[in-house]
């Protein structure tokens, strides 16, 4: 089965295989926040609810809630963002990833958009 990488409007990605998702923010949103200084984040096993905070990603200007794309349960997070924030701003969409979730209800995929639809939509923002 083939991964699928959707976006939110909160600019958080998922890719998806199966029922397992690796979740992180968009190289936009890296870019909105600048340097990033620090990365809270949540603990395994945690149950995350589409659309509720799971992390915080903090940099020189803001802090910022990381919204979950989908509800599920937490399998593994990046420690590797804990010691090296600044992962985020380097590689926002592959070694910046926060954390990789097990899907409770897939269908919550449903309405998120696609890579063009993502772009689309940040074209509109400025």
């Amino acid at each position: 089965m083939s991964k699928t990488t959707y976006f939110t409007s909160e600019h958080e990605w998922i890719v998806v295989e199966k029922d397992i998702g690796i979740v992180g923010i968009t190289d936009y949103a890296q870019k909105q926040l600048g340097d990033v200084v620090f990365v809270e984040l949540p603990a395994l096993g945690k149950k995350v609810i589409k659309g509720k905070d799971m992390a915080v990603v903090e940099s020189v200007k803001a802090a910022s809630e990381v919204y979950a794309p989908v509800s599920g349960e937490v399998l593994a997070v990046n420690q590797d963002l804990v010691n090296q924030p600044a992962t985020v701003n380097e590689d926002a969409t592959g070694k910046g990833w926060f954390v990789s979730l097990r899907l409770s209800n897939p269908k919550e995929l449903v309405g998120l958009m696609d890579l063009k639809t993502y772009q689309n939509f940040v074209k509109g923002l400025s």
